[in-house]
């Protein structure tokens, strides 16, 4: 029997560091403004980031998968459970990829420890960045190939570790295009030259850069022109798309693969057809809606510099997430509670998610806020 000691001993140890993570009540839409504990505030910490998850188009397409399709898919997609909605949403993720296929998971989680392990293992190496995601992470270990971690955006620390692969079958560089916490984004033309010459596969996550970056907003392989040279492509639906789920596109034997070894995607029942049709629809919108997505990057970038004329460190921020290094936790932790008083809501972002001493306001702007709401935040700050 578990003793539950154990478990308030840890919570108290926890508390006592201000490691402790408690939720908190929202009790509306997700948008630029939200209800918090019965508190309308200014949301600074969501990544809906075009503002797409209370939006009326996508909304009507869920309610009409609703009443066409019903809403639970029945069983996982390989029994009875792949529908329309979800051929129709892999076709358009294909194109807007630029890719010969997609195949739809049912989050971002499932898919990273759901492509990893099925495509590694024992004889082969992976080389992550370390501050790569929790859940590519918790994939390589499912995979029980060799972990190597290279050193944030080191790409002579990356060549190193490839220099002593050569004892393994295959050779993995698996990183995020934007990351998640430091909000700056991966050297990847160096990471593509260094996989030509060390033949190894390339796989990145866009989870924060699609519908964010590209001239059509497919992510950081469209903006640096690289897709011909990346092996796996997996994304998200559940931040600028504003839906859920996620996928993973390539080319069309690669998708087959995962369709076939992938235990994350064969032993799971399917995404709801509601949640595949207003992800079409989001997909859509991110293709066509190019001013949105200007608006976007136009807010970050007024907001980062407006912080660093006030002298705080945004370290290399180039995207939509603007972290505030605040180092120590507790102060952190004052500085959201400060702002919320304000009527600010932003979340400070602690280790273990960070790493000790970089404790921080992790702030990541959307479409949506105005000059007005961004001046109000700055002004805010400024007075904490």
């Amino acid at each position: 029997m578990m003793n539950p000691s154990f478990l308030e001993q840890n919570l108290f140890e926890l508390e006592s560091k201000s490691l402790r993570r408690h939720w908190r009540m929202v009790q509306s839409p997700q948008s630029k403004e939200i209800i918090l504990d019965g508190k309308r505030v200014l949301n600074f910490c969501s990544n809906n980031y075009l503002g797409l998850a209370d939006d009326e188009r996508i909304k009507q397409a869920a309610l009409e998968a609703v009443r066409q399709d019903g809403f639970g898919s029945g069983a996982s997609r390989l029994v009875c459970g792949t529908l329309s909605a979800h051929v129709k949403l892999e076709e358009k993720l294909a194109r807007l990829k630029n890719t010969e296929s997609a195949l739809v998971f049912s989050s971002g989680y499932m898919a990273n420890t759901g492509i990893i392990p099925a495509l590694f293992g024992r004889d082969d190496v992976i080389l992550s960045d370390r501050l790569n995601h929790a859940s590519i992470v918790d994939g390589i270990l499912l995979s029980r190939a060799k972990l190597k971690r290279y050193a944030h955006k080191d790409m002579q620390d990356l060549e190193d570790a490839l220099k002593n692969s050569g004892s393994f079958k295959k050779r993995l560089i698996v990183t995020d295009t934007i990351f998640s916490m430091d909000g700056d984004t991966t050297p990847l033309q160096k990471i593509v030259d260094l996989a030509r010459r060390y033949e190894a596969w390339v796989m990145v996550d866009e989870a924060h850069a699609f519908g964010v970056l590209g001239e059509h907003g497919a992510g950081l392989v469209e903006e640096e022109n690289l897709g011909d040279h990346i092996d796996i492509q997996m994304g998200t639906l559940s931040k600028a798309a504003g839906c859920f789920g996620a996928y993973a596109a390539g080319s069309k034997s690669l998708c087959d693969y995962l369709t076939n070894h992938s235990r994350s995607f064969i032993y799971t029942t399917a995404m709801p057809p509601a949640c595949a049709a207003a992800a079409s629809v989001a997909v859509d919108i991110i293709a066509q809606d190019k001013e949105r997505r200007h608006r976007l990057l136009f807010n970050a970038d007024y907001l980062r510099r407006g912080l660093q004329a006030l002298g705080f460190d945004t370290m290399q921020s180039a995207t939509p997430i603007i972290p505030i290094v605040v180092k120590d936790s507790v102060k952190a932790l004052e500085a959201s509670r400060r702002l919320l008083e304000q009527g600010i809501f932003v979340q400070a972002i602690r280790p273990p998610t960070v790493p000790v001493n970089t404790a921080r306001l992790r702030v990541t702007v959307m479409a949506t806020h105005t000059e007005e709401d961004l001046d109000l935040f700055l002004d805010c700050i400024q007075k904490i």
